[in-house]
């Protein structure tokens, strides 16, 4: 622009600029409002198919917006557990640094005169009155549950009877005899034993003599007496196999009218000749029809039963242990017994395995379905021991902490889960002592999953951009349908 020179000196005219009147204004609206009433009035089929289309797909995201909004998000993340700092370094408490464990399980040959449990830790230090924190039940040979065990307080064993110098009273019993001298008298004792076991030998006087008191006592009284069978020699080796003998010595009482599958009691009570009288007295009543026949006996009534017709054996229980690497083993102990390593079987069933505080019926509802599977891990799982070859299975447990927190409008306070993983293996090694080997680890994580709903703004905003978006959608497809309609109708 030069100094001077202006437009209309140039010829050029510029457009008017005023401001729009009120009846332009007015005649503008009307002529939108015209066209719009009929865009809104004037059907087509195009249009119609859109309108629809746009109306379901409306309704499928809104369906689907909805569920979302009903819908828990979660976030999961992995921290450290510092659960080995002590607690005056104002770390954790005493009782945060231990591991509650929950164990059960069934042994259906493992008796539970013999069935022992200690723990250990990865230093070789052994849990300390364990076994008031253990519980032990008596199975039959299904499986069934007879009865708690009770472990006598004080089994007395004669070590030094002189040797018996009286007439022979017990039967020598082999698979030849065994079933018809058995069936002559309606009760026969029998004393199963090895040569070379060290408790037999001290039991074979105690057995001579209280055989020849039971014979002296009933003179003439064929219906009971005792017997033995010497499970070394290859007459009698498959018969101390039939009745699955692996402790010696092992007595075991067969009634006539035993079927087959029956089970027979065994005597746990003292080894000494006035013991083992009293307790055949109680059979002798019981052939006399003077008492109810029952298998299991407790002659003086203390408490303690002298003979019982459990199997298998049941072992459950609750520990708290530090939380660092150690096992749960269970094998046969007995300080009055040998055993045959080579057909003692240690099959079992896991029941239940789990670590922690038992969970509520909330907590089993909100946990998620992975956590909650690897809670109980090896629950009711089976593991069988070969026939005469001993074997030890070993279960390696790695034990991880989960913590789940809900919204808090749900007002449940953070859910703590110890879930865990398993790998169990079978070692067969004839020197090894037949067991079963938990091994656990606590790993040093937490898997924390937070869970979250969608804000009820986010929801109402989401609705209002599903309904914006397909209208104008619509409206944008609707309009270039028809228009390019009428292009082709004009052509």
């Amino acid at each position: 622009r030069r100094r001077g020179v202006t437009c209309e000196s140039l010829g050029v005219k510029l457009p008017d600029l005023a401001m729009p009147t009120l009846a332009s204004m007015s005649l503008s609206w009307r002529r939108i409002k015209t066209d719009l009433t009929s865009e809104l009035t004037e059907a087509s089929i195009p249009s119609a198919v859109i309108s629809i289309v746009a109306g379901l797909v409306m309704l499928y995201l809104f369906i689907g917006q909805v569920s979302a909004y009903r819908t828990l998000n979660s976030e999961t993340t992995v921290v450290l557990d510092h659960f080995s700092a002590s607690s005056n370094m104002g770390g954790k408490s005493a009782e945060e640094n231990l591991l509650q464990i929950n164990f059960n399980l069934s042994f259906p040959r493992l008796s539970c005169e013999y069935a022992s449990v200690d723990a250990t830790n990865f230093m070789g230090t052994h849990e300390a009155g364990l076994a008031s924190r253990v519980t032990k039940i008596h199975l039959d040979r299904l499986g069934r549950q007879l009865g708690p065990h009770k472990d006598r307080r004080l089994t007395q064993h004669t070590t030094d009877e002189p040797k018996h110098e009286g007439t022979i009273a017990s039967l020598t019993l082999d698979n030849a005899n065994f079933d018809t001298d058995r069936l002559k008298h309606d009760i026969v004792v029998v004393n199963f034993f090895t040569p070379w076991c060290h408790w037999c030998q001290k039991l074979e006087p105690v057995w001579e003599k209280t055989a020849e008191a039971v014979v002296n006592k009933y003179p003439g009284e064929e219906r009971l007496r005792l017997g033995k069978v010497d499970c070394t020699a290859d007459k009698s080796e498959a018969l101390c196999t039939k009745f699955h003998i692996d402790a010696f010595p092992t007595i075991m009482v067969f009634r006539r009218e035993d079927t087959p599958e029956a089970a027979h009691e065994k005597y746990h009570g003292e080894r000494t000749v006035e013991a083992i009288t009293a307790w055949t007295d109680e059979l002798v009543k019981q052939i006399k029809k003077e008492v109810i026949v029952s298998k299991v006996i407790d002659h003086n009534n203390d408490g303690e039963k002298d003979s019982h017709n459990g199997v298998g054996c049941l072992i459950a229980g609750m520990l708290h242990v530090q939380k660092a690497p150690g096992a749960i083993i269970t094998q046969a102990v007995s300080e009055g017994h040998e055993f045959n390593w080579a057909t003692m079987d240690v099959s079992h069933t896991v029941n239940h395995l789990s670590f922690g505080p038992f969970l509520s019926e909330t907590a089993w509802v909100v946990l998620p379905p992975d956590m909650a599977q690897a809670v109980g891990s090896l629950d009711d799982k089976k593991f069988t021991s070969e026939e005469k070859v001993p074997t030890t299975h070993e279960h390696s447990v790695k034990v991880v902490k989960n913590v789940v927190e809900m919204p808090a409008s749900w007002r449940i306070a953070p859910i703590e889960a110890y879930g865990y993983t398993v790998h169990s293996n079978n070692v067969q090694r004839f020197a090894e002592v037949p067991s079963v080997r938990i091994n656990y680890d606590m790993l040093p994580i937490i898997v924390h999953v937070k869970a979250t709903h969608e804000t009820f703004y986010h929801f109402i905003t989401q609705c209002c951009a599903i309904i914006g978006g397909i209208f104008t959608i619509a409206g944008i497809a609707a309009s270039t349908l028809d228009t390019t309609i009428m292009s082709l109708i004009a052509k």
